[in-house]
């Protein structure tokens, strides 16, 4: 072997840990380790209410014990952190690093993770939806319109429609894997897809609503030019990434539930 291709082999081994390492720095100035603990709560929530639907008021202790295993901080972090940092284009990294470690990237990061908690409250949800529904009506709102842009460069709304159709599936695999349900896979494909234009609207109403409340403080400069950043490459690889990562998450929760729900439900038989 050559002094030469010595060296280059040595410089390539260093810069993988490196590249590695910075994806790692964003992972952390986007917080989302913060972020997943709140969708945690908002999967505790959900779990509870899909419980009282499926398994009624006897779902009790052990359906609670059930959902505390399934969104297990640390296996969720775990799974996104690796799918995220695997997924993140290389040549994206910096120029998001140089944003988010700023000062309108830090507020950006702040706002989405307080929104998204004050959103577990089903009135503020509600509000928050009301208030899209109320600005759509304005055609010369220019909030609204920098945030249609933003949602039109990650594709926000189709991305989330195709992820939770997906959840759904996996969801209803769980079952069927669990003995709740027989169905065949062109049957739960033909269940899923028959909710696809009523998810749409909901995710619609919930992605705008989500959205004009985290940004709503925000100077008009400073959400210009993150729709700027949403509309380069890099901001929609950031994009690709997490949507690579959350969705492996949600896909793996969803089964899970299913398949949880259905033992409960034999168990109750029993």
């Amino acid at each position: 072997m050559s002094v030469r291709f010595t060296v280059l082999a040595l410089a390539l081994c260093a810069a993988l840990p490196a590249r590695a390492q910075d994806a790692r720095d964003l992972y952390d100035l986007l917080r989302l380790d913060d972020l997943l603990a709140v969708m945690r709560l908002e999967g505790l929530a959900y779990g509870q209410e899909l419980g009282a639907d499926m398994l009624g008021p006897n779902a009790g202790a052990g359906w609670t014990d059930l959902l505390e295993e399934i969104y297990d901080t640390e296996r969720m972090e775990s799974l996104v952190e690796a799918r995220f940092t695997a997924a993140i284009d290389d040549d994206a990294v910096e120029p998001l690093i140089a944003y988010f470690d700023g000062a309108d990237g830090r507020e950006i990061v702040s706002l989405e993770i307080a929104a998204r908690e004050a959103l577990i409250d089903d009135a503020v949800e509600e509000a928050a939806r009301e208030r899209y529904l109320e600005l759509a009506l304005d055609e010369d709102d220019t909030r609204l319109d920098r945030i249609e842009r933003f949602v039109e460069a990650g594709d926000l709304v189709e991305a989330n429609v195709a992820g939770a159709l997906n959840s759904s599936l996996r969801f209803y695999s769980g079952l069927v894997d669990g003995g709740a349900i027989a169905m065949s896979e062109d049957e739960i494909l033909r269940e899923v897809w028959s909710t696809e234009e009523e998810t749409r609207a909901d995710t619609r109403e919930w992605v705008y609503g989500f959205l004009l409340m985290a940004y709503r403080p925000l100077e008009a400069d400073a959400l210009a030019e993150y729709v700027d950043l949403a509309e380069t490459d890099a901001g929609r690889a950031l994009n690709a990434a997490l949507f690579e990562a959350f969705n492996a998450m949600y896909d793996d929760i969803s089964y899970a539930l299913g398949l949880a729900a259905a033992r409960q439900m034999s168990v109750q038989e029993l």
